[in-house]
């Protein structure tokens, strides 16, 4: 039994965006989403750009001891690649991107991740996301903070802790896992979980037979669901190629932002370097004729997926462009340099600024509004903020100190530590912990005065069976106190545990 992939792929603008900065690849040994970030001529500068640096993996069958190897490689040349892009022009320094990759050999898949992309298994009726989202709402869940429930509506549901950006060294997620004949794998940008509830892609990839008409049903229902943002997804069934009815795809093909550079020949970013492609039923960049609905293209205005201010006129190879304007006129006089766009990117710019600036503000007003207790050099202490950090940067400072030292604190009340509070109840719990503390340290009090008036055996003649016995005694003294349950051992007063 040999395994292969029957694969379709879909990208969408979607509703509210200007231009699609999604990019993706699908081809018979890889299956990849980039989801670019920046704005206008900058997130589908990225998206591209990684997808061009990791479709040469397709080219090749390798083993499968060397998929996660090649991948991790490939996304060190993107990280370079992306480098050199910011360095090269400062307009595109905010720019970054997501990737979610899975890369193909035998029965194994190697799984690339990295951001807020997603990737989806479809197994005997039953849907698991098989990647992780890197999200500070994420991150937030992991740790009880948050209900999944309330990721969809946090202020701050779209922090990326980790993508590919080209300033920082952020790695991805790299994994293994095995296929079998009838899994359904789904790539997609966040514009689909974003929209469409996971029930929803449930009963969408296991009711629609064919990919093609999958990620086409996806699309629809992304839309139906508002699409804020770009929505782009590959659906591949693994196939038996043994079996006639089971056709697997052997083109590849290039959907949204790379699509379109590729389509334009943009030659300062040069986004997407041609596969070397054999077949002659292909075109260049994978696009099989005809294949339009299944590599981002569409019958309508509102689906199409195309780089926004580009507009070009296809010309014999080596002859200088043409002017629209002149070119409808006849006269073939060369085209007028482009107009400058710094008053439209430094509008995009400021624009940019004041959306970043306004959710750093917005987090930094919900942390200022977060208490906490924990510890801090020995102390027990209100912190300020969010016991978290976002790139190696603390979400919190210290507001108050108790005065109480932590080794003095039951440890039933230090089950709490780092829970999320307001003001009040912060202090309250300071309250609470005083109380107990205070309680132990009368305790202790109590046994130590116990201990200093506990009289000292003195000798005693006793008869015992009718003999003369002298022995010690202790004369009769009250009870020793007890130390209340929870109350750490008692510190001798030279500081080691005596109790």
């Amino acid at each position: 039994m040999t395994l292969a992939l029957r694969y379709a792929v879909r990208s969408d603008v979607g509703l509210l965006r200007e231009g699609n900065e999604d990019s993706a690849y699908a081809g018979p040994h890889l299956l990849a989403v980039a989801d670019g970030m920046g704005g206008y001529e900058a997130g589908e500068v990225a998206s591209a750009a990684v997808i061009s640096t990791v479709a040469p993996l397709d080219r090749r069958v390798m083993p499968e001891s060397e998929l996660t190897d090649a991948l991790s490689a490939a996304v060190a040349t993107a990280k370079q690649t992306l480098r050199r892009i910011v360095e090269s022009d400062p307009a595109v320094g905010s720019m970054g991107t997501t990737l979610t990759a899975m890369l193909w050999a035998g029965g194994a898949a190697a799984i690339c991740h990295i951001g807020d992309s997603r990737a989806y298994l479809l197994r005997d009726g039953d849907l698991y996301q098989i990647t992780r989202d890197h999200t500070f709402v994420q991150a937030l869940i992991d740790q009880g903070r948050i209900r999944p429930e309330e990721a969809a509506t946090h202020p701050q549901r779209s922090l990326l802790l980790r993508a590919l950006d080209g300033r920082t060294d952020a790695d991805p997620d790299l994994s293994m896992l095995e296929a079998r004949v009838g899994d359904r794998y789904l790539i997609c940008s966040d514009g689909l979980p974003v929209a469409v509830s996971d029930d929803l892609i449930l009963q969408a990839l296991a009711d629609i037979a064919e990919p093609n008409d999958a990620v086409l049903k996806l699309i629809d229902l992304a839309i139906a669901g508002g699409a804020p943002d770009n929505v782009t997804c590959i659906v591949a069934d693994v196939v038996d190629t043994d079996n006639p009815d089971a056709v697997p795809t052997r083109a590849p093909i290039v959907a949204g932002a790379a699509a379109a550079a590729a389509e334009v020949h943009d030659t300062r970013t040069r986004p997407f370097a041609r596969p070397e492609i054999d077949d002659p039923g292909v075109t260049q960049f994978g696009m099989v004729p005809g294949a339009a609905a299944a590599s981002g293209g569409s019958t309508s205005e509102r689906h199409r997926a195309t780089v926004p201010g580009r507009r070009h006129s296809r010309h014999a190879a080596g002859a200088p462009p043409v002017d629209e304007a002149d070119e409808e006129n006849g006269n073939g006089r060369p085209a007028r340099a482009p107009r400058r766009r710094w008053p439209v990117m430094t509008l995009i710019l400021v624009l940019f600024v004041l959306v970043v600036g306004g959710g750093i503000f917005a987090l930094y007003q919900y942390a200022r509004s977060q208490y906490y207790v924990g510890t801090s050099n020995g102390k027990v202490v209100i912190f300020r903020g969010l016991n978290d950090s976002v790139l190696g940067h603390s979400l919190s400072s210290v507001f108050d100190s108790s005065g109480i030292p932590v080794s003095g604190v039951p440890k039933s009340d230090q089950q709490s530590f780092g829970q999320t509070y307001s003001l009040d109840q912060a202090r309250k719990y300071i309250a609470n912990i005083r109380k107990d503390y205070q309680s132990c340290q009368a305790a202790y009090a109590a046994v130590r005065r116990w201990e200093a008036g506990k009289p000292k055996p003195v000798r005693k003649t006793l008869k015992i069976g009718g003999k003369l016995v002298t022995r010690k005694v202790t004369p009769h003294y009250r009870p020793e106190p007890a130390i209340p349950a929870g109350c750490p051992p008692m510190p001798s007063p030279g500081g080691a545990i005596s109790h």
